[in-house]
């Protein structure tokens, strides 16, 4: 039986076992009718480097593999991830719970912007607000059976990566950089935030490496050399892909039809994942 704690004779040998020493559980159950097999988050230190790309990406490939797939849109402030699948209008509610729309390849996607009455309406809520819809993403919606379910997440290390990391059976992040001068800084504070909270980093993913000139194939380091194999080398973790600019790409996604896009930068760490 643990010991009660006295305020009085309060000492390290004395509290060895005291109930307030215990960590609290922040983890939220999963909706009853949702059955998710494996938790995946992606991430970032600063926005703009390609998260929701990264993210879509990965899922699309493993759909095409034939595992059922799902993206939690959990950038509460910046959705994008509809608009790349060309996902429009309101996602259906009823008495049993609320229930993702789906893209044409098959990816169940969960946003705000599908509970919102307009898409380019703002979302001006607070830190506490925006980390309880992300919770509620996972309670109340029911997902049905899912191999993989990506969390595409905000920028940083605020309110929201946080509540994913504790309140989510996140496996392991994928980290996503560029190559420009402040990213070993950043990609740091996404690792040891992770490693704060007992989240494995299965890598990193460097979007914006290069670009392949369409004439002579020549490749040109738009955003400066890249040092992401040294930063992932510091840190004891893999790079898992780079990415070069590709127009066709951003088109896809533009137009609602990154659906139809399969990238093969991300094969790597699709090896990661399905052998982690």
């Amino acid at each position: 039986m643990a010991k009660e704690c006295s305020s009085t004779s309060c000492s390290k040998e004395s509290c060895e076992g005291c109930p307030s020493k215990e960590k609290p559980d922040f983890h939220v159950d999963l909706n009853q009718y949702s059955d998710v097999k494996h938790v995946i988050g992606v991430v970032s230190g600063k926005g703009g480097v390609g998260k929701s790309f990264v993210t879509a990406s990965l899922a699309n490939q493993m759909a095409r593999m034939g595992y059922k797939v799902g993206i939690m849109d959990a950038d509460i402030t910046g959705p994008s991830i509809p608009k790349m699948y060309g996902i429009h209008g309101s996602a259906k509610v009823d008495e049993v719970g609320l229930y993702p729309s789906e893209s044409a390849n098959g990816i169940k996607v969960m946003s705000v912007n599908l509970l919102l009455q307009k898409e380019e309406d703002p979302v001006i809520w607070r830190g506490p607000v925006v980390a309880n819809m992300v919770k509620q993403f996972w309670s109340d919606v029911i997902w049905g059976e899912l191999d993989y379910l990506f969390v595409d997440m905000p920028p940083g290390t605020g309110d929201v990566p946080l509540t994913v990391f504790q309140s989510l059976p996140i496996e392991g992040i994928v980290i996503v950089s560029s190559p420009q001068d402040l990213v070993r800084m950043i990609v740091t504070k996404a690792y040891k935030m992770a490693q704060m909270m007992n989240i494995p980093v299965l890598g990193v993913v460097e979007n914006y490496s290069y670009l392949k000139c369409p004439d002579c194939g020549k490749e040109m380091n738009i955003f400066g050399e890249s040092h992401i194999d040294e930063i992932a080398q510091d840190l004891g973790t893999k790079v898992l892909g780079k990415m070069p600019i590709r127009t066709d790409y951003a088109e896809a996604a533009d137009s609602g039809t990154f659906d139809q896009v399969l990238n093969e930068y991300v094969d790597e760490a699709l090896t990661v994942l399905l052998n982690k």
